[in-house]
């Protein structure tokens, strides 16, 4: 039997569980193919898949975002899978499926020389678009657009606050509300990502670390607040977004990377008539919605380094301390 190598933990725990390491070939079942990944990216799931997620079994090859080539043509993957058949597929929202997955999570990821894959889930890319470009978009641009537009509902002239915008998600979300018309109020944490917010095209930023963000906002609003908020820092900053949005405004979390269980006034979101909605990716719509700015350059992928899987413990150990700006991504080798 033939092998090849894949990024495999057979623990949970820090960067140091991360193999790189033999194992055999895919064999592709009925509507599958073998997709040989060029590029693949990571994404705060890893992290928390590495840490330990319910659910998840062992060993697990972790990774939901790849670029490559199947069947002679240059495609990314879908990051999400579904039934295909239940009411939530059918009716066009397969994120809300019983059975919806993402691989890394649910089944063996991207972290991987070769991967079988349903050839349902590959998307065509255009040749401009490098391989390590288009394989740290999926995810983050369809959790975005999720975000902001699907449970956010932003509109033309509104104002966003996104915190930590230096994150992967957070790049595409400033790209995003910028094309819709919204004015942007983004956090970083660094002066040096402060500035590069700014290029991308934020239109207030702030930095975190030093200055007072509810403050800012809103001198900046009349003392109104933002019309949405987008926070998937989770403990550190809740109560901030809570202060920072306006009467009858929006929050939209899809994560939490410093915590979930903050404390919590719920006199706020009553007594102000806040909405508090969660999300998770989204669906085909939404995804290909996303990409197809990226296709068209409208939105660019924000690259913090590329890096051999085989080093892929000091790119998580890098992105744990908070000092990347966009996506890491892997190349195998």
């Amino acid at each position: 039997m033939r092998s090849m190598k894949a990024l495999r933990i057979h623990e949970f725990g820090g960067p140091e569980t991360l193999r790189w390491e033999e194992i055999p070939e895919p064999e592709p079942g009925p509507g599958e193919t073998v997709l040989d990944v060029k590029a693949a990216s990571i994404n705060h799931l890893d992290i928390w898949t590495r840490k330990g997620l319910p659910g998840v079994k062992l060993p697990r090859i972790l990774g939901c975002d790849a670029a490559g080539i199947a069947d002679g043509k240059r495609v990314l993957l879908n990051p999400g899978f579904s039934c295909g058949s239940c009411e939530f597929c059918s009716g066009g929202d397969m994120s809300m499926c019983l059975d919806y997955g993402i691989w890394g999570e649910h089944r063996d990821g991207t972290h991987v020389e070769r991967l079988a894959v349903p050839r349902s889930s590959l998307i065509p890319i255009p040749d401009h678009l490098s391989f390590e470009e288009a394989a740290a978009m999926p995810l983050v641009t369809v959790t975005a657009w999720r975000m902001l537009f699907t449970r956010g509902r932003l509109a033309p002239a509104e104002d966003v606050l996104v915190w930590s915008a230096g994150a992967g998600v957070g790049t595409v979300c400033v790209q995003l509300a910028k094309l819709a018309g919204a004015r942007v109020f983004a956090t970083a944490s660094t002066a040096e990502k402060c500035e590069r917010l700014k290029r991308l095209g934020a239109d207030e930023v702030i930095n975190h670390g030093c200055e007072d963000v509810v403050k800012r906002v809103k001198e900046r609003t009349g003392r109104r607040g933002v019309d949405l908020v987008v926070d998937y820092v989770g403990k550190e900053t809740w109560a901030r977004s809570l202060a920072a949005v306006r009467r009858g405004g929006r929050i939209a979390t899809c994560g939490a990377t410093s915590g979930h269980d903050p404390l919590e006034d719920l006199r706020h979101i009553f007594y102000r008539q806040l909405e508090v909605v969660g999300c998770t990716m989204g669906n085909n719509r939404e995804l290909m919605s996303g990409l197809k700015l990226l296709f068209e350059g409208k939105i660019r992928p924000v690259i913090d380094g590329v890096v051999p899987m085989r080093d892929a413990a000091e790119a998580h150990r890098r992105i744990e301390a908070r000092k990347a700006f966009g996506k890491v991504v892997l190349v195998p080798s």
